[in-house]
């Protein structure tokens, strides 16, 4: 037996705690960002976060409500994805409050910061990857704005390539679940395509 939900019959919040929780596991954007005067540096996770477009490489991550890293790119047009993995879990948590605009999460989480090459924002010194990102266009949809992005720059440390392509067992990502519960790599699947030339089997 299943268990029906109608959204127009829940509130919001129920039925943001529903989707969050099967919608899973979703990759996380640290997304660093810089208030216009230059003076405040903010660090937040965006666990709605995906690949637009390839050529031009352009990633997206969503502002529910209007939160400073939105409020940064739209003053500043510029921000960074720091890749997330599981041995920053707890610092990465600690950037997730909702502090002031004024209050810097490099500063308030004791994150080491990196300069940026091609963006003011700078990066996370322990992240494993850093998107350098220029804002290619807002999209306001019901509560939420999609943040769009061209990738101007990318880095990441040499020891998580293997024959020259990052490698997820090196990177260790985490992923953001339903709730507080929160999600690491576990065991990865090989399993090559099938090229439609190929009879099917049976």
């Amino acid at each position: 037996m299943r268990v029906e939900y109608a959204p127009e019959a829940m509130s919001g919040a129920d039925f943001y705690r529903f989707l969050t929780s099967v919608v899973i596991p979703r990759p996380i954007a640290w997304v660093s960002t810089v208030t216009p005067d230059g003076l405040t540096e903010n660090l937040a996770p965006h666990s709605f976060f995906s690949i637009a477009s390839t050529d031009p490489p352009i990633v997206q991550f969503t502002s529910i409500g209007r939160k400073d890293s939105l409020r940064n790119v739209e003053d500043t047009g510029e921000f960074v994805v720091n890749f997330s993995s599981e041995p920053l879990l707890r610092q990465i948590n600690a950037t997730a409050t909702d502090f002031p605009r004024s209050v810097g999460e490099f500063d308030i989480a004791g994150i080491e910061r990196e300069a940026s090459r091609c963006v003011r924002p700078s990066r996370v010194a322990a992240a494993h990857v850093a998107l350098e990102c220029r804002s290619h266009t807002t999209l306001r949809m019901g509560n939420s704005t999609l943040v769009f992005g061209r990738v101007l720059h990318a880095a990441i440390d040499e020891d998580c390539l293997v024959g020259g392509r990052p490698a997820g067992e090196l990177l260790r990502p985490l992923t953001k679940l339903g709730g507080d519960e929160w999600g690491a790599l576990g065991k990865v699947l090989h399993l090559n395509r099938i090229s439609c030339e190929e009879p099917s089997a049976g």
